[in-house]
């Protein structure tokens, strides 16, 4: 249950902190609800912004899925503040117009701590959007 709530209170912070945090538009959902496994879901943010969390159980696998539409690209930056080393590196996804893209990264198990992304999209008017899931 702790899981949960902390998840609402990390999608609430990334909406009010997001630099681009902006209103859901009349497209599609571009990553739905992950259910019991997600540990944060960002359901849309418009632009550059980013998230961090807490909350990992080292004893499940780790998956991270992001996803953008509106044409351009987005780079990400993924950190692990316990794991380091396992940084992911960062990777840019490109944003068709019309069509959502997406890409999703194993970050395996073992993992506990904080743990964040920045986006940085190359239009203000891209939207996209993450989940990162410990599947039970």
């Amino acid at each position: 249950m702790a899981r949960k709530a902390f998840t609402v209170a990390a999608v609430t912070a990334v909406l009010a902190l997001g630099t681009g945090a902006g209103q859901a538009s009349a497209a599609e959902e571009l990553i739905g609800y992950p259910g019991p496994d997600g540990v944060i879901w960002v359901p849309e943010v418009t632009g550059s912004s980013g998230f961090v969390s807490g909350g990992l159980s080292p004893s499940l696998d780790t998956y991270t899925t992001f996803a953008c539409e509106g044409g351009g690209s987005m780079v990400v930056s993924f950190t692990l503040d316990e794991h380091p080393d396992r940084n992911p590196a960062p990777f840019t996804l490109d944003c068709p117009a019309d069509a959502p893209a997406r890409i999703t990264i194993p970050l395996g198990t073992g993992l506990h701590g904080g743990f964040g992304a920045v986006v940085t999209t190359s239009t203000p008017t891209l939207r996209w959007a993450a989940v990162v899931v410990q599947p039970e």
